[in-house]
């Protein structure tokens, strides 16, 4: 008999419906999957078995059948063990033990050898496909139950074992749809770092408003010690919340990638993620066999701080290129290529030679020009060019350290970057910041008087402001008008713009 059942499996941050047919006949036993499964999709013939048995059931490892289950389309590569649960449903249907409609459910769920189930990831980008797609409903380990009944429109039904999920399709046991209220997932921002912690520095924290208010890319340049990491880790502190769309986003991201919570399946803080230098390309970009999330689509619509920036290997750093300029990376492999959405605020941090006090007014510097030179070579100038804000970050005085907490903490400042926003939002009637304008966008929104224009040829015509770096100075300035709530970019907007742009010792 021939049964037939519905899955689906993920490639990139998607998902694809998997068709599940599984024919059983007499003859010598044999149990084989077919439609390019991998190792864990293989083994699941023995899992299989083994729960099947434990659950009451007539195990195809202990009958005379000759079991075949194809994996449609047979072309996408089929991972995980979260086909368990609809191949052991095909087989106790294609051997005529159990009947029930399996039309418009999706079934997901890896199995225990004494048939319980366990969570799977992955989960919400296949319920939102499922929903796409018009299937009715979804049956799933009750553990990944909270994170699919976020998607409202499609019944969630969270079962705990093979024996319980086959007595509720044969309509033995009512199981009620799971039901979520997204404000109890919602976390509270609890930040350890609060800007108005952080003494003197009143030039970077500024800086830091600018990029939150805009999605600016940042570069921190100072002595060791001098406060280069607290700066980037109060960044958070500042941001907006995310609105439920990104949060969707986001937590889709986590969900392929494992990294979700199993009391939290909602992310509604930013993203801050803070690799080490020593990190490879496909572990900052992304990348494998299928390709998974790496630490750039991690941070969308959060922060990726680098810190020791010139520290990270070359091939590395080149690789920020696309994705900073396009808020996405295409990774291309032999047989598929995906895009995954990367759109983050890049904090870099970096000391001004390898021993970090070039340039101090009292600590020597101990490194030769040669030492110095090749340190800044490792950052490239179209890598550079693509960074919006260069700030300096000095060495603080005693005095500014026993000063009391600044007033102008992050609450106040986060109001300030949040009127930004929404000034923003009503501009490109979307979540898009100014960052992320295109140059027809530029032109029609960063339009400038006569003065700001005889400003910026000065700069262009002398080589210090290549093409990028003038629209990039426009799209600040914007944003530095947007937090003094002008409708207009003024001479004095674009000046402080050029002021944190034109830096020659960054380069």
């Amino acid at each position: 008999m021939l049964a037939k059942v519905f899955s689906a499996g993920i490639l990139g941050l998607d998902a694809q419906m998997v068709e599940i047919e599984v024919d059983a006949s007499y003859g010598l036993k044999y149990f084989e999957i077919v439609g390019l499964p991998d190792k864990a999709v293989e083994e699941s013939r023995e899992r299989v078995g083994t729960a099947i048995a434990s659950s009451g059931f007539q195990s195809p490892h202990h009958q005379p059948l000759r079991v075949l289950v194809s994996l449609a389309p047979a072309d996408l590569k089929k991972e995980g063990a979260l086909y368990d649960l609809p191949i052991a449903l095909g087989f106790l249907v294609a051997s005529d033990q159990i009947r029930f409609d399996s039309s418009n459910k999706i079934f997901l769920g890896e199995l225990a050898l004494d048939g319980r189930l366990r969570p799977v990831k992955g989960v919400l980008p296949i319920v939102l496909a499922a929903k796409e797609k018009s299937y009715s409903e979804i049956i799933l380990p009750k553990a990944n139950a909270p994170e699919a009944a976020l998607v409202k429109g499609i019944k969630v039904i969270g079962v705990e074992n093979l024996k319980e999920t086959i007595d509720y399709l044969e309509k033995k046991k009512e199981i009620f749809p799971f039901e979520v209220k997204i404000e109890d997932f919602l976390e509270k921002a609890d930040y350890q770092i609060d800007l108005g912690y952080i003494k003197g520095q009143e030039y970077a924290k500024r800086a830091l408003e600018i990029a939150a208010a805009g999605s600016h890319h940042l570069l921190l340049q100072g002595p060791p010690g001098a406060g280069k990491t607290i700066l980037a880790k109060a960044l958070p502190s500042i941001l907006p919340q995310l609105s439920f769309e990104e949060s969707l986003e986001v937590t889709k991201i986590y969900s392929v990638a494992g990294l979700l919570s199993k009391n939290k399946p909602l992310i509604n803080l930013r993203p801050f993620r803070s690799p080490h230098h020593t990190c490879s390309e496909a572990a900052l970009i992304g990348g494998g066999n299928p390709p998974r999330p790496g630490e750039i689509t991690l941070a969308h619509r959060g922060v990726l701080f680098l810190d020791e920036f010139p520290e990270f290997h070359r091939d590395v750093l080149e690789s920020l290129r696309q994705p900073i300029e396009e808020g996405k990376i295409t990774i291309s492999r032999a047989k598929h290529s995906l895009s995954l959405p990367a759109r983050f605020t890049l904090v870099a941090a970096t000391n001004p030679c390898p021993c970090g006090y070039y340039g101090h007014p009292e600590k020597e510097c101990q490194c030769t020009n040669s030492q110095i030179r090749m340190y800044k070579r490792k950052l490239s100038g179209p890598l550079m060019d693509r960074i919006d804000l260069f700030i300096d970050v000095p060495q603080i005085k005693y005095e500014k350290l026993i000063e009391p907490d600044q007033e102008n903490c992050s609450a106040k400042i986060r109001k300030r970057v949040e009127k930004a926003r929404q000034i923003q939002r009503e501009r490109f009637k979307s979540d898009k910041t100014n960052s992320e304008m295109e140059i027809p966008q530029i032109k029609k929104y960063c339009q400038i008087d006569l003065n700001s224009q005889n400003l910026l040829r000065k700069y262009v015509d002398s080589g210090k402001l290549s093409v990028r770096g003038y629209h990039r100075v426009l799209k600040v300035a914007r944003t530095i008008a947007d937090l003094d709530g002008s409708e207009n970019i003024s001479e004095k907007h674009l000046s402080e713009a050029l002021s944190y742009r034109l830096k020659e010792e960054f380069v």
